[in-house]
């Protein structure tokens, strides 16, 4: 059976396949190192014979091995299990090695949510998110790094030190799917889970040269539900290096539109002919500074797209004075019920010697504006109409993922006061709450790279709901630009 016979079967699984592949790089065609494969043609491969998911399995572990005694991206190991599980697995990917981020359960893998809090914690029960990832197929090679409990827009956990960015090991690969991001980055497996609750996939993927796709609100089946909240702010993707990976989860994560309110995406798998208004801004929220280097990239992007025949204007700031501060107090609430569930679980108060100051500084600063709370909430639920009603005028927006290249490893250190950790982070990550307050779709692309050979990403958002529109813009701007060629010093 050949590989397009293969894509040619197989009902649902088989249609993803096959319409996916239908965009299929030459550059993969000739490649025979794995590293280089992207999910969709790794699985083909698989599926039409040409290697085995037992041989696939087996060479990312080898590259995990090498790859991360250089990034430190990996939480648990769980390399036995998979080597038991390759060749076993069903679904459109059987057989793609992936990582899990350790912020979500495997049942029988330890979790740690990047804390010193939960040694010996193993996971109990997956939630319908976990089980619709792994039903694609992949075969988990263990847990990606996080920081405690996703907070910080870096990945330096005192639990398990620090990752390191592949284009530069003195540089962060983002937070908080940063292990995600490293682990694909540098080739070890096509695409792994990642979460985002103000950024967590946009940035990683920014900082590590990844494709990084935040869904909408509803979009994907439940995870999580005891941190949903009155504003469900996390949703859940993957870190990919190619927009058809990341269309094609899209395509089979998508919870049908009777369950979430939303219009379908489908499978999308070419740029469209419609030419689009887009909105540019580059100005920092609440007069934040933004380097330089980071407007120039943004800039650029917006340059390429009116070279193939997009309207972009450049548009106010559509952060409301105020939202950001919002953001922040309801944000300590996720830390909080992590904490508090800790010590209910424990017998013991929070400490030092158990979490890292930011995460109990940031729960000090809710517990001391406590009052603001029901009346940040209310802020944040009137964003989205307010958010809504840009799109009358304009189909995307464009804009910086955060507001400096890839920062130095420390300058969100763990040890850090609370204060200066809280200034930093917030100027830094200061683009990307936005979408996640509002409950609209953003994808950062790899388009740009720094004077010091570090990706700067372009963060494209949509309306609610209209993942189609950005994936479509993403294959025509992989097509005109294309990334696949860069690879970072680290890679396969």
């Amino acid at each position: 059976m050949t590989r397009r016979n293969f894509l040619e079967q197989g009902g649902v699984a088989g249609g993803i396949l096959a319409m996916a592949a239908s965009c299929e790089r030459a550059d993969q065609k000739a490649a025979n190192d794995l590293a280089s494969l992207d999910a969709v043609e790794t699985a083909a491969r698989i599926g039409a014979g040409e290697i085995s998911a037992k041989e696939a399995v087996e060479a990312a572990i080898d590259r995990a091995v090498r790859i991360d005694r250089k990034i430190n991206a990996i939480a648990f190991k769980t390399f036995d299990a998979a080597r038991e599980a390759a060749g076993t697995r069903s679904g459109p990917w059987a057989g793609v090695p992936t990582f899990i981020k350790d912020l979500d359960d495997l049942v029988g893998v330890p979790t740690g949510f990047g804390s010193r809090a939960f040694p010996g914690y193993k996971g109990r029960a997956q939630t319908p998110l976990i089980d619709a990832v792994l039903a694609l197929g992949v075969v988990s090679l263990g847990k990606s790094a996080t920081p405690e409990f996703g907070l910080t827009a870096t990945t330096e956990p005192k639990s398990a030190g620090k990752t390191r960015n592949p284009w530069d090991t003195d540089h962060s690969t983002g937070g908080s799917s940063g292990g995600a991001a490293a682990l694909v980055a540098a080739g070890v497996v096509p695409v792994a889970h990642a979460s985002d609750g103000g950024g967590s996939i946009r940035i990683p993927a920014s900082c590590c040269g990844n494709v990084g796709l935040k869904v909408s609100r509803n979009r994907y089946p439940e995870a999580r539900p005891e941190l949903a909240g009155p504003v469900t702010i996390a949703v859940h993707g993957v870190q990919s290096r190619t927009v058809r990976d990341t269309a094609a989860v899209v395509a089979a994560l998508e919870v049908p539109p009777e369950v979430s309110g939303l219009p379908p995406v489908g499978l999308v798998t070419r740029a469209s002919e419609r030419r689009l208004r887009i909105g540019l801004f580059t100005a920092g929220a609440d007069g934040l500074p933004v380097d330089a280097e980071v407007v120039e990239a943004t800039r650029a992007a917006a340059k390429l797209c009116e070279n193939l025949g997009h309207a972009v204007e450049e548009i106010a700031l559509p952060f409301a004075p105020g939202l950001s501060e919002a953001f922040l107090l309801y944000w300590a609430k996720y830390a909080e019920v992590a904490v508090v569930k800790w010590e209910e679980g424990s017998g013991l108060k929070r400490n030092g010697l158990a979490f890292e100051n930011f995460t109990l500084g940031i729960i000090e600063t809710l517990e001391a504006k406590r009052e603001k709370l029901p009346a940040a909430i209310a802020r944040l639920q009137a964003a989205e109409a307010e958010f809504a009603s840009m799109f009358a005028d304009l189909d995307l927006l464009l804009s910086p993922v955060v507001a400096a290249p890839p920062p130095e490893i420390g300058y969100l250190d763990a040890d850090l006061p609370y204060e200066e950790h809280l200034k930093r982070v917030v100027g830094y990550a200061q683009f990307t709450g936005l979408y996640n307050i509002v409950g609209a779709p953003a994808i950062s692309l790899p388009l740009s790279m720094s004077a010091k050979g570090l990706p700067i990403g372009a963060m494209f958002g949509a309306k609610k709901g209209d993942e189609r529109t950005l994936l479509e813009l993403a294959f025509e701007l992989e097509e005109a630009a294309p990334w696949s060629g860069r690879r970072p010093p680290i890679f396969g």
